[in-house]
């Protein structure tokens, strides 16, 4: 059985299902991250996801555009996000109530919607190839994979033939890590996580800058939640984002609220869940021991680190200005 494990772990196979399986995690994470460093807690990332990959599915079926089928997704995470914030910012409610309220909506409003426009029990039509991501091979791939050991295998088999989505994510990380640690923006951002009094007495609006802070989280919620349902699958399902939010939620927490090890966790947690389904042919083990493994890890891994991490100062702190 060791051997077994091992050999799935070794595998491209399963690296390449892994980097798949990451990738709204990465995203989610990202939005999460920038909620959190400007100290707002957004247990509503799982529903703005599901809500995005209605919306984007729903958006292309009907007008058969790939580009707007995003745009509906980051809308819909957009305004959804803005809800959140008005909630919290402007009548400093519960972070966690507002957050659940939005998962709530939007469990129930993707399936309800999707009964009256479309009559398939919840579901969007499928998507065709012009309406959905489809896998880029890179170039040089199968030249490589001919001709240069490990690499080559590596390059051909887990880095080419995946989607745009899961090429933009990486970038995304990046550009997230650029903005909160080398623009003033960002300076500012992780400010008002941590000293919003000191951010008010030099002129900034905390308000503002919260608000901007979750509308970039809307926008990222929303390119993951399209990437379940234009790049994973060719559909919108009911409930498809499974617990996504949540985990990406649990990757933040994982990552110390810094990109790289954030996206770590993700990557950690998306081959987890590709070794779920590699496992399931492993002689002697219950299947429900692999598909339980991402969350088991995901607690281990909460409770190993949570007490060594710091979060920002001010996170779930509503900010009454000083008059």
């Amino acid at each position: 059985m060791l051997e077994q494990i091992w050999a799935a772990l070794a595998s491209w196979t399963t690296l390449d299902s892994g980097l798949r399986y990451a990738t709204p995690l990465i995203f989610a994470a990202m939005a999460g991250l920038i909620a959190e460093r400007s100290g707002t807690v957004d247990i509503g990332l799982e529903g703005k996801m599901l809500a995005g990959a209605f919306a984007g599915a729903a958006a292309a079926s009907v007008t058969g555009s790939i580009l707007l089928g995003v745009l509906a997704a980051m809308l819909i995470g957009m305004l959804l996000s803005l809800v959140h914030g008005l909630a919290t910012i402007k009548y400093k409610g519960d972070h966690v109530i507002s957050g659940l309220a939005i998962n709530f909506f939007a469990s129930g409003m993707t399936i309800t919607l999707g009964h009256a426009w479309f009559k398939r029990g919840g579901q969007t039509p499928t998507l065709g190839d012009g309406q959905r991501f489809t896998d880029i091979t890179l170039p040089f791939a199968e030249t490589l994979k001919n001709n240069v050991p490990i690499f080559g295998d590596f390059y051909a088999d887990v880095l080419s033939g995946q989607t745009l989505l899961v090429y933009l994510s990486f970038v995304v990380v990046f550009l997230v890590w650029w903005m909160l640690f080398k623009t003033t923006f960002g300076l500012r951002l992780r400010a008002v996580g941590e000293e919003p009094s000191a951010v008010d007495s030099a002129g900034i609006s905390v308000a503002g800058m919260r608000y901007k802070a979750l509308i970039l989280t809307g926008i990222l919620c929303g390119v993951g939640g399209a990437y379940f349902s234009m790049a994973q699958n060719a559909q919108f399902g009911r409930e498809m984002t499974a617990g996504a939010g949540y985990i990406a939620l649990a990757a933040v927490i994982t990552g110390k609220w810094r990109p790289w090890g954030t996206l770590a966790a993700c990557l950690l947690f998306g081959v987890l869940t590709a070794l779920e389904g590699r496992m399931a042919v492993v002689q002697g083990v219950p299947t429900q021991v692999f598909t339980a493994l991402p969350y088991i890890i995901t607690v281990i891994l909460l409770a190993g680190f949570i007490g060594k991490s710091i979060a920002p100062k001010a996170i779930g702190k509503p900010y009454v200005k000083e008059r």
